[in-house]
């Protein structure tokens, strides 16, 4: 089978398994998803889905992360880890969010990784989940897969990215990198993936196990 028509194949598989494929992070607003996508970095989306009800409730948008020192912040959110640095990037990426885009969460790439603490995951993120863009995620989930899969030999995120995008339909790179996250979650976790319930299995190689 050829690339294009195993990576079909494997889009319509997923499809099936995971229909209501959707970002995991609760949010409210543009802003709120870019905060919470930040703290989201090495932590899982549920505990970031504990964190931001309140810490949305008393800052919901860029002007009120402004305001904040980094001590401030950083009691809200130490439970999500790497706390410091976290609070320290939010807080700068809303300062300029503020002061030269009056608080709206640009719609390209180019400007979006000038924010502090953004990079191309987030910025595909927002580009794709909020404006609706195609958008290719590579998170350490749809990494794995993908390797996994034999969809790219890349470790470097970007370069898988770049490997997918040659790939994937624009109209549905969205939803497939969403629906692959779901699955690395359920069923092809990094440790011991459950290859005997999985059925991608004969679309498979089964590499970097």
């Amino acid at each position: 089978m050829d690339i294009m028509n195993k990576i079909n194949e494997i889009n319509k598989e997923l499809t099936f398994l995971y229909s209501e494929a959707e970002c995991s992070l609760d949010f409210g607003t543009p802003f709120q998803l870019l905060v919470s996508t930040q703290l989201a970095a090495q932590c899982t989306d549920a505990r970031v889905n504990q964190v931001t009800p309140k810490l949305f409730e008393l800052f919901p948008d860029a002007k009120a992360f402004a305001a904040l020192t980094t001590q401030e912040l950083e009691v809200y959110i130490r439970s999500t880890g790497f706390f410091r640095n976290k609070a320290k990037h939010i807080i700068e990426c809303s300062k300029m969010l503020v002061e030269k885009y009056d608080g709206i969460v640009p719609n390209n790439m180019e400007q979006l990784l000038e924010l502090q603490g953004v990079g191309r995951k987030t910025a595909n993120l927002i580009l794709g989940v909020i404006y609706r863009q195609p958008a290719v995620v590579i998170d350490t989930h749809a990494g794995r897969l993908s390797r996994r899969m034999g969809l790219t030999k890349n470790m470097n995120p970007d370069k898988v990215e770049d490997d997918l995008r040659k790939l994937l339909d624009p109209k549905t790179s969205n939803l497939f990198c969403h629906r692959l996250v779901m699955h690395g979650r359920a069923v092809c976790t990094a440790r011991k993936p459950k290859c005997n319930e999985c059925t991608l299995f004969d679309l498979c190689d089964r590499l970097y196990l």
